[in-house]
């Protein structure tokens, strides 16, 4: 063959090879941009080119790892990959990649059982027991509990675990229990594990935290609890955050993180409202679609950004509040929509720390004017309160009771409870187990063209502020504050005809709400909570509460243990000692001062007691209600 044919032959146009490096490197480029906008996270929407938040979900706490005043900062966490961009919802979905392998064994679990979750107070470690486990044991646990502590990393002295009772046990609600321990013995770690024993000898244990596997969360800083606020919103409460107590807070700052557990997907919202310990998110829209099948959701809170005046969370990375918030499909099944199909015209709610000696009276009597189903929170009693309302209960009374063991969290309770109550209850009423309404004849100046005396009293008022005044969304009441009237011991016949003499100033109200006219933010200062633009409140003169404020020393002196509202300090502390909010003159510790019986005492008044002698005490036994079963 000739030479030059053969060249001409393996010869190439170059303008073929030009064109063909050209598309190549094009192509090239192309995919290069597109594998950087989707690993990137970026999206399009209502006009706006912004990368799509990358949260990791919420990596459990180690025991020996826990500081007392910070959050866990997102570089520590768990490596996050973007599963799909944010959407019109504002909704971001996160792939979680653990770095931890699950053992086969049930994470070395003893008799398979496992804590959900445990906290550390100041007075003792709260244990928290998974729903699951409950069932399998027919919701009964064994009458003694011990708790059981591991001796810290790297100290030698001493045995590897040590036993102590329980403090108490109760049930949380869905399944779940909680068990209270004494706070850890020195060289020893709160994260403690369960042994019980049943009458006839069998035992069983739950598991002790082991390493970083196990959480121990302080409560100083946690996400605590989470409720549906109808059927597109959430709310979760957090402790730490110190939010301004009396306004609402910027909720730029503030995303919700959900998760199911076993999946490897979390979902984030942006905040709508911010406010004490509340923060309102609404819900990814992918739990409003899908079918939960009885399964929980666990959610926390994110602090994307500076908070302002809140130096604690100042940092410029992104901060991940501890949690052990879950929602429960079950608390969400009843949500009604309009006024007209709730149950009760009017509930009452309250928050109690040991007044079982108390809360027949209260009850009984505010039944007899009205008051149709009571929520009542309780705030670790350990005096009998659930026998007692389950007693209640019994007598036909509608008493829901509500273990709330979050301490110092008022404000928190309350729209708390203000959301379960919103669904059944057309007004609710926020008042104390020593606070009693009364309904003193009119004066001569007054119209008594309708008369609030006797049964039924109070439902008769708000059922004439919802016929006639349709803006008012809250009810005021002022109070009388009564003293010891010159009593030494607990009066038997209850708190209405024991105490007679007062104050003679008005001091503080208290409320009943209409929950459909409560801000979104749910912002309370106990005594009356923020309403919506285009509601007003109403200061109710026709009644005054009696509230039974200073009683004798040895029920009073109970207030200096603690005190359950978040923002007023407690009585041992040297701070706001001329505040209201305690005794004049009675100074940080709990000693009897002299002539306590008489003080407090400038008006004799007999009105609700005279009252309640001629309605409702027993013709031929002359005992009241509330009497009858204890005597």
């Amino acid at each position: 063959m000739d030479v030059r044919k053969r060249k001409r032959i393996l010869k190439t146009p170059l303008s073929l090879t030009q064109n063909f490096s050209t598309r190549y490197i094009m192509v090239c480029f192309c995919c290069f941009l597109f594998l950087v906008f989707i690993t990137r996270g970026y999206n399009f929407g209502s006009g706006t080119f912004r990368p799509a938040p990358i949260v990791p979900k919420l990596a459990i706490i180690s025991s020996s790892s826990i500081s007392s005043n910070s959050v866990q900062d997102l570089s520590t966490q768990r490596k996050v990959e973007i599963g799909s961009s944010e959407s019109k919802s504002n909704t971001s979905k996160i792939k979680i990649i653990s770095n931890s392998n699950k053992s086969s064994e049930g994470d070395g679990l003893f008799m398979g059982l496992s804590i959900e979750s445990r906290v550390l107070f100041n007075d003792h470690v709260l244990v928290i027991l998974p729903a699951s486990q409950s069932k399998s044991l027919h919701l009964q646990l064994p009458e003694k509990i011990d708790c059981v502590y591991p001796r810290k990393s790297g100290v030698s002295v001493g045995k590897k675990t040590v036993n102590h009772p329980m403090l108490s046990v109760d049930d949380y609600g869905d399944g779940r229990w909680l068990v209270r321990c004494p706070v850890p013995p020195a060289n020893y770690t709160a994260a403690v594990g369960l042994k019980g024993e049943w009458k006839n000898g069998k035992g069983i244990e739950w598991e002790m935290g082991r390493g970083g596997k196990k959480s121990v969360q302080l409560w100083d800083m946690v996400a605590y609890e989470a409720v549906f606020d109808g059927e597109d919103m959430a709310v979760v409460f957090v402790k730490g955050l110190q939010l301004k107590p009396d306004r609402e807070s910027e909720p730029t700052p503030f995303r919700c993180q959900f998760w199911k557990e076993g999946e490897d997907y979390a979902l984030t919202t942006q905040a709508t409202t911010a406010a004490q310990e509340t923060i309102r998110c609404p819900l990814p829209p992918e739990l409003k679609v899908k079918p939960w099948d009885g399964e929980e959701v666990r959610v926390t809170v994110e602090v994307t950004s500076k908070v302002p005046g809140r130096s604690h969370l100042t940092g410029t990375k992104r901060q991940l509040v501890p949690s052990i918030a879950k929602l429960h499909q079950s608390s969400n099944k009843n949500n009604v929509k309009g006024r007209s199909k709730l149950k009760y015209k009017l509930c009452a709610c309250t928050m109690v720390w040991n007044q079982a000696a108390f809360i027949r009276e209260w009850v009984m009597y505010h039944t007899w004017l009205g008051v149709e189903r009571w929520f009542v929170y309780d705030n670790n009693s350990d005096d009998g309160l659930k026998d007692v309302i389950d007693e209640l209960n019994a007598e036909n009374y509608d008493v829901n009771r509500h273990t709330w063991p979050w301490i110092k969290s008022q404000e928190a309770g309350f729209s708390h409870c203000l959301l379960r109550a919103r669904d059944q209850c057309q007004w609710v009423a926020f008042f104390d187990v020593d606070e009693f309404y009364n309904f003193p004849p009119p004066k001569p100046r007054q119209n008594s063209t309708i008369v609030y005396r006797g049964p039924n009293a109070l439902q008769k008022v708000v059922e004439h502020v919802s016929a006639r005044q349709r803006t008012v969304g809250e009810i005021r009441t002022d109070c009388h504050n009564f003293g010891p009237s010159g009593l030494k011991k607990t009066p038997a016949e209850g708190l209405m005809l024991g105490y007679t003499c007062r104050l003679k100033g008005l001091e503080r109200h208290k409320s009943i709400v209409r929950p459909d006219a409560v801000d979104d933010s749910l912002l309370n200062q106990v005594h009356h909570f923020k309403l919506k633009k285009e509601f007003k409140k109403l200061n109710f003169h026709r009644a005054v509460i009696n509230h039974y404020k200073y009683q004798v020393w040895d029920n009073f002196k109970a207030k200096f243990y603690r005190r359950v509202s978040t923002y007023v300090v407690d009585w041992q502390e040297n701070q706001n000692e001329n505040s209201r909010d305690r005794a004049p003159g009675l100074g940080t510790e709990a000693i009897e001062p002299p002539n306590w019986p008489q003080k407090f005492c400038e008006v004799w008044d007999t009105r609700l007691r005279d009252f309640v002698l001629s309605n409702l005490a027993d013709r031929n036994t002359g005992l009241l209600p509330w009497q009858k079963s204890v005597q």
